[in-house]
């Protein structure tokens, strides 16, 4: 390892060592019975208004989040932004329907989203469709975090060849495996306290320093090409940037709180009343979000890109690097210290929540459903700890063994394929009027047409939508739930026809209870 910026790691490995000591600690926080599985996938549901707030927060927003949005606004320029309104649009949906959702999860022991649809639908095929979507759009978002470690350390000149290049990482995964396998969801929901805390004063220090030593925002802005302030206005016959930019945001948010680990973190609320306060209370995370995008015309201002102690970091990660490079150019080693921790633990927390989702999902969906129907706890939490384990190291070799863009295009993929349960989860909440078998034959044709207009727009999540001479550039998740959607209202009468009786193990009442408990 040369050039190795020995400050920064120092601090970095320091703030390493106590959020590792606080994930192991924290099966002690709370105490519960860590051979039940909602005590260790879901936190015995206790978490009040201000873990929840940092759980779902640091669940959310990942260190991928803070490393890409500002790389896509050093590279691409305004479309960046589309990731400010996207998380503004989801808060009065999580208001309005996810309080709804813990209440009847709650009353009946549902761990899951594909629970939840199961006794909803009473189809255990649609379940699994909802549980194998759901651990599909996981597991390389949990492969992307570890792109943001990735940055990070080479950012300190922690660097090598094959294997040796790879051992920070590895080391990171198996303390992260570690206290994940023994504290289950309090560990990162401890951790998240700190990484937030630490982002936030990363994000002011950053939002006040750099514009200082730029000589001001109207100097930066002056610095910014106006290709990259304004999105492209369309042309003649198609909505050209402008649609690309609001369906995105739109689907996007649609799309956000149907991931597994949005949902764990939801159902580990203490009640529905601490889902609708952190829904008031999460756009604080917006704000943050805003600069953070800003940090990428900051990036693009200072002329990073172009200073050659930092051009081996642009060849080997790309505009990723953008963030790094600024900290680097900026601020002293001692304070590059705590902005890298802050990313890295930032990949830490939401990977060990993801683990934990799509190990829930596996344990009640898949091997309760198909392999073993009667699980004492214990076999059922055990289950679960070990799938935890195979999706990180799985993740892990995928991003050691595969270049990083696959993970990046499955992660692009896993969104549009996550929108796809939208129908029956999020829709489920309020209506039992569809059909099971046209709900799984609408989510099957959702996620046909979606993966292929992903496929046929070169691996780009945006697709141009060709309408009588009209082109409509759009996200190909919103243009596939509304074919799934369209497919399902339209077979829904035909297959009720034929069966004509809808099993639902809930109550009319418990989506109409008060939230108090």
């Amino acid at each position: 390892m040369q050039n190795v910026n020995w400050t920064a790691l120092i601090i970095f490995l320091a703030l390493f060592a106590l959020i590792t000591w606080l994930g192991f600690a924290a099966a002690r926080w709370r105490r519960g019975d860590l051979d039940q599985l909602q005590e260790w996938g879901l936190g015995g549901r206790r978490f009040g208004t201000v873990v929840t707030w940092f759980l779902i927060g640091g669940d959310l927003y990942t260190a991928y989040t803070f490393i890409a949005v500002p790389a896509l606004a050093f590279g691409a320029g305004a479309v960046a932004f589309f990731a400010v309104p996207y998380t503004i649009v989801i808060y009065p949906v999580l208001f309005l329907v996810f309080p709804r959702l813990w209440h009847v999860c709650h009353r009946h022991n549902y761990i899951t989203a594909a629970d939840f649809v199961r006794g909803r639908f009473g189809n255990r095929w649609l379940a699994l469709a909802i549980a194998i979507t759901g651990i599909a759009a996981t597991l390389p978002y949990i492969a992307l975090q570890l792109v943001g470690l990735q940055v990070v350390i080479g950012g300190m000149g922690v660097s090598g060849q094959g294997y040796v290049g790879d051992l920070p990482l590895l080391i990171a995964f198996i303390v992260l495996a570690a206290f994940t396998y023994s504290s289950g969801l309090r560990a990162p929901a401890s951790i998240a306290i700190v990484k937030d805390t630490l982002i936030y004063l990363t994000a002011l220090a950053v939002i006040i320093v750099v514009p200082i030593q730029l000589g001001g925002f109207a100097n930066i802005f002056a610095a910014i090409p106006e290709s990259k302030l304004l999105l492209a206005a369309p042309a003649a016959n198609t909505t050209g940037s402008y649609g690309a930019y609001a369906t995105l945001a739109l689907g996007s948010a649609l799309a956000l709180f149907l991931y597994p680990h949005s949902i764990t973190g939801i159902l580990s609320a203490s009640g529905g009343h601490v889902v609708r306060r952190n829904a008031a209370l999460l756009p604080g995370y917006s704000f943050m979000l805003g600069l953070l995008a800003l940090v990428g015309f900051f990036a693009i201002a200072a002329g990073v890109g172009s200073l050659p102690e930092y051009a081996a970091g642009f060849k080997q990660f790309g505009n990723n690097f953008a963030v790094p490079a600024l900290f680097l150019h900026v601020f002293p080693a001692w304070f590059v210290g705590i902005a890298f921790a802050a990313i890295g633990i930032g990949a830490l927390v939401p990977a060990a929540i993801m683990s934990i989702a799509a190990a829930n999902l596996y344990t009640r969906n898949i091997h309760r459903e198909f392999f073993n129907h009667a699980p004492t706890d214990r076999q059922e939490a055990q289950m679960a700890k070990w799938v935890s384990l195979i999706v990180k190291f799985g993740a892990l070799a995928f991003i050691v063994f595969v270049p990083s863009k696959y993970a990046i295009y499955l992660q692009l993929l896993g969104g549009i394929w996550i929108i796809q349960t939208l129908p029956a989860v999020m829709l489920g909440v309020y209506t039992r009027w569809f059909n099971e078998w046209a709900l799984l034959i609408g989510w099957a044709a959702g996620m046909i047409c979606g993966t292929a207009m992903f496929v046929a727009a070169s691996f780009s999540p945006t697709f141009a939508l060709a309408v009588h001479g009209y082109i409509f550039p759009g996200y190909s998740a919103l243009y596939a739930v509304i074919i799934n959607l369209a497919l399902t209202v339209v077979l829904t009468p035909v297959f009720d026809l034929v069966s004509g009786v809808h099993a639902d193990e809930t109550f009319a009442a418990e989506y109409r209870a008060p939230l108090s408990t």
